[in-house]
């Protein structure tokens, strides 16, 4: 299976979905899976009517991670360890990458299980809405191995440091509602509400001011790298080029004639 069949890309009023589209082995993270999510997102960057962008996983899983399968096959060929590194860094950790540092907003639609790199690929995204039935777990351990995919980054930004380590360590897999305590899940929906309520947030995001929250969350991911000083600068710098849209126009406006405001995102 190539990566075109691999990973599906659909776009819909603004919002792109982009679906792992391996169910029979439960989305894991092949060569062509990797490949399909990192060509998806190049497209949508191509692309000047993408306001928002969903990551799913077709089946009753989000991703399942690592492919064991091609583990197996390495232990038990003939492969030296700096060429599986190579292939690591520009497959599965070159998606989880360019998922995260895509510039518009990201949303993780997670329903079943996200683990190891699957689950770095949900909090690669801004916002992870998960159903009741879904759960998530850093299991590297489970197989022997180290973090990857990005994990060392992601994981302490969301949870800290401290709570990184224990889930890291113990390879523990978290239902929704403890993965939601620990913000690890943004909001949890029953199963029978996800799919509209998945799509009523996802509206709401993509009828927003899509350049001012390009700006925004640019601004946010830069945040814990600088002192307030230059954040602040920043954000006075990102404010005078959204002053410029038509965006801002249209909010000031609806804001004065007592109306929502109806964002085309320019």
């Amino acid at each position: 299976m190539g990566a075109a069949d691999s990973v599906r890309l659909d776009v819909t009023d603004g919002v792109a979905t982009v679906t792992l589209a391996e169910p029979d082995v439960r989305n894991a993270f092949t060569r062509a899976v990797a490949a399909g999510v990192s060509d998806a997102f190049d497209r949508i960057e191509d692309r000047d009517d993408v306001r928002c962008v969903v990551v799913a996983g077709a089946g009753d899983a989000f991703s399942a991670g690592g492919d064991v399968q091609k583990m197996r096959e390495r232990l038990d060929g003939d492969v030296a360890p700096h060429e599986s590194v190579a292939e690591l860094r520009r497959s599965t950790s070159a998606a989880i990458a360019r998922v995260a540092t895509t510039p518009v907003p990201t949303i993780a639609k997670v329903d079943g299980p996200a683990v190891g790199a699957g689950a770095n690929l949900a909090i690669a995204c801004d916002v992870q809405l998960a159903s009741e039935d879904a759960s998530i777990g850093f299991v590297f351990r489970q197989v022997g191995l180290s973090v990857d995919a990005g994990t060392s980054y992601l994981l302490p930004r969301v949870v800290g440091t401290n709570v990184a380590k224990e889930l890291v360590f113990t390879g523990e897999v978290l239902d929704a509602e403890r993965a939601s305590s620990l913000g690890l899940f943004n909001r949890v929906y029953a199963a029978d509400e996800f799919e509209a309520e998945v799509a009523a947030f996802t509206e709401r995001v993509a009828s927003g001011p899509t350049v001012a929250l390009r700006h925004a969350k640019r601004l946010l991911d830069e945040g814990f790298e600088k002192p307030l000083e230059r954040a602040v600068t920043d954000e006075a710098t990102a404010q005078g080029v959204v002053f410029e849209t038509d965006d801002h126009r249209e909010g000031v406006a609806a804001f004065f004639e007592g109306r929502d405001p109806e964002f085309e995102g320019r």
